[in-house]
């Protein structure tokens, strides 16, 4: 149980830290064109990145796949690119047309879990368990996941129910605004 305690930490610090950004801004992209109402359809959207996440983790850590950790910190941020880029072509907001965000999520997340594996791996001692590791560790990123969902689901909220912003115009205007950040992170980590 204390290995899971450690695991869940890492996973939540792996997404609120401060060196998290490029989850984080991530996470907005992805969230960005939801409502508060739309909760549950995020939380799917989110579990479908954490399982991405999950299968390339592991096939990581067992050193099944492995990958230069140059190109994956610069692809980490080009999924954000590009799925902020796609935000800003929505129109109309329906379950069908943001049905791309749940591919966008389970795909990027297999580039995102590769980002993390070296750590891990290095870290493990060789009597834990992996699954129990990577089970604590994937618990406290959902949960991590979910606390800045709600966040940015609140300033949405807030933007276009208080602030009378229209709802394409704060999409547009979030999505413009990750996109920028992580172009820039993308151009710093050119390998």
């Amino acid at each position: 149980m204390q290995d899971f305690g450690l695991y869940f930490t890492w996973g939540w610090e792996h997404i609120i830290s401060k060196d998290a950004l490029d989850h984080q801004l991530f996470i907005a992209a992805l969230a960005a064109i939801y409502l508060l109402k739309d909760w549950r359809q995020v939380l799917v959207l989110v579990t479908a990145f954490t399982i991405g996440h999950s299968l390339t983790l592991a096939l990581s850590v067992l050193d099944i796949i492995r990958f230069s950790s140059k190109w994956i910190e610069f692809l980490i941020p080009c999924t954000i690119v590009i799925t902020a880029f796609s935000n800003l072509f929505q129109k109309q907001f329906t379950p069908k047309t943001i049905r791309i965000n749940y591919f966008l999520a389970l795909g990027f997340g297999l580039i995102h879990g590769m980002g993390f594996a070296n750590t891990i791996r290095f870290a493990m001692a060789k009597d834990q368990s992996l699954g129990w590791s990577l089970f604590g560790f994937n618990v406290g990123l959902e949960v991590g996941q979910i606390f800045v969902v709600l966040c940015i689901l609140l300033l949405t909220q807030l933007m276009i129910s208080v602030f009378k912003v229209e709802r394409r115009t704060w999409v547009i205007f979030l999505s413009a605004g990750v996109f920028s950040l992580a172009l820039k992170m993308a151009l710093e980590r050119l390998p």
